[in-house]
């Protein structure tokens, strides 16, 4: 019974910590395109989410981005040892964003920013050796941003404004490596908590010391999410004293980690633009998640999760071709936040090399397509979660991971 209890309060961690080591970048074709740089870049209301203090600096009185992408990966897991192999079913993800601002005055710009920065799901095949940890996982947050972006001087602008996250997550899993009910269906569980929701906020600012040459800082803050009275189920179940499982409810409390972004951009040759950028996010503060059931039979748990910070470093380069036609391609490199022995397979991610490219359609002078294209590839990798445990010992799963992505995306630019 101990056994079969820790295995529950791990279905749980699982499902919440998703979040906390998946991070989608994708808010915005003409960044993507350029390597999802964007942080001293002006060229479309996409600002509101990398750098709020640029929106001062476009010309037309209303500016509206919008858009979305199709999302299509693959991971395969394989253990030469055992012979296991199997590969994921993660269909299509769509990540989408909506953002706008209205220049007021010459010195003050309002906008508005929707953006959904955590948004997949990863399916894997019934049954297979890793199925005591993840089955499927399905989770989305919706980020809703005001925001205000005031002009100091020439040269100098700042910006930013409060930020509203709700989201949900689905999880299932079997319940440990053996157990069936009467009818030999593996015993599982499904845990599932929607409407969670929180604040934030975000503060940036950015410098134009030349016509060519600006400088962005973009800092967005830590966002604890919440989850109240979320639903646990339990499936195939024995009919037995030693499995006690019963349907309950669990609150939990997830941190989404603050994010810090600085770059520069400049333009040269009248048509050519390069922008690099670099994101910190501070993972460090994801050590543990905390589970408290309501069923006083299934004990409270500590779940330690140590991630570490990591970096992004992104290059990207536009290109004017004439006044219908800009041309974007970019690169980026992306460090995993998670340490050796928690590599766990419902976030099976590692280092990548990230490759983009993409360009913008003038139709007339209010409106233009924009299109995108990311090819993600993590680094093979040999890796092992340690943390799951039958009759008080550790037993760990490895194997090796081989994961990639391709993300075309579409848009409209509309400027009046």
């Amino acid at each position: 019974m101990k056994k079969l209890l820790f295995l529950a309060v791990f279905a749980l961690t699982t499902a919440v910590t998703y979040a906390g080591g998946y991070r989608v970048s994708l808010q915005g074709q003409r960044a993507l395109a350029m390597g999802h740089t964007g942080v001293a870049v002006v060229n479309s209301a996409e600002l509101g989410f990398f750098n709020p203090a640029g929106l001062v600096y476009l010309e037309n009185k209303l500016n509206v981005s919008v858009g979305g992408f199709g999302v299509f990966s693959d991971v395969v897991y394989q253990n030469v040892e055992t012979g296991d192999f199997a590969r994921t079913d993660s269909g299509v993800g769509t990540p989408l964003y909506l953002y706008a601002s209205y220049k007021v005055t010459d010195w003050l710009t309002a906008g508005l920013s929707v953006y959904t920065p955590y948004g997949s799901s990863v399916e894997w095949e019934d049954d297979w050796a890793g199925s005591h940890l993840v089955n499927n996982i399905d989770l989305a947050a919706i980020y809703i941003q005001p925001l205000l972006s005031l002009k100091l001087n020439e040269y100098f602008s700042v910006g930013g404004g409060p930020i509203y996250v709700t989201g949900s997550v689905n999880f299932n899993r079997n319940l440990n490596r053996t157990l069936t009910d009467i009818d030999g269906n593996r015993a599982e569980v499904t845990v599932d908590a929607s409407g969670v929701s929180n604040w934030g906020w975000s503060a940036s600012a950015m410098f134009s010391p030349t016509e060519d040459l600006r400088i962005g800082f973009n800092y967005r803050s830590e966002i604890i999410l919440e989850a109240k009275d979320g639903d646990a189920d339990f499936e195939n179940i024995p009919n037995s004293p030693l499995t006690p499982f019963e349907d309950t409810q669990f609150d939990a409390e997830l941190p989404l980690p603050a994010e810090l972004a600085v770059g520069f951009s400049y333009e040269f040759c009248d048509k050519w633009l390069f922008a690099f950028d670099y994101n910190m996010t501070f993972w460090s503060v994801y050590e543990s998640l905390d589970l408290d059931f309501a069923n006083p039979n299934i004990p409270d748990s500590q779940n330690a999760r140590m991630y570490e910070d990591s970096s992004i470093y992104r290059f990207g380069l536009q290109y004017e071709t004439n006044d219908m036609f800009t041309l974007r391609a970019g690169y980026y490199f992306d460090e995993s936040p998670v340490q050796d022995g928690y590599f766990a397979p419902e976030t099976p991610r590692n280092d990548s090399n990230n490759f983009t490219a993409g360009l913008s359609v003038n139709v007339n002078e209010r409106f233009a397509i924009d299109a995108s294209f990311l090819y993600s590839r993590f680094k093979e990798i040999d890796a092992s979660y340690d943390f799951y445990f039958e009759n008080g010992q550790a037993v760990p799963f490895s194997g090796t991971y081989k994961s990639s992505a391709f993300v075309p995306g579409i848009g409209i630019t509309y400027k009046l």
